[in-house]
């Protein structure tokens, strides 16, 4: 069985930020995927975004909450969009 899950984020640029927060979620999802810590898919509806994160396993996400390049964009990002929303661990449902 899969350790996989799924985490999903619901977010806005703040004003006159959208490129920069694009680049820097783009960066993120390049370091999660090249650091095998998951996958990512980004979605927009207007001026929201919805990221979906793929971790790998509980182990992947916690090693990447402590590893300094996702800690650097992190930090950036928390200036450039406006969090709606977190889901940090959504389970499936049966069916």
């Amino acid at each position: 069985m899969s350790e996989e899950f799924l985490s999903v984020a619901i977010w806005h640029p703040a004003r006159g930020m959208e490129a920069a927060a694009l680049a820097t979620v783009h960066e993120i999802s390049g370091i999660v995927a090249r650091k095998n810590y998951g996958r990512d898919l980004l979605y927009r509806s207007g001026s929201s975004y919805v990221l979906l994160r793929y971790w790998n396993s509980e182990a992947a996400r916690l090693a990447a909450h402590e590893d300094p390049d996702m800690l650097r964009c992190w930090a950036r990002l928390g200036n450039e969009i406006q969090i709606v929303k977190v889901f940090e661990k959504l389970e499936t449902v049966p069916k």
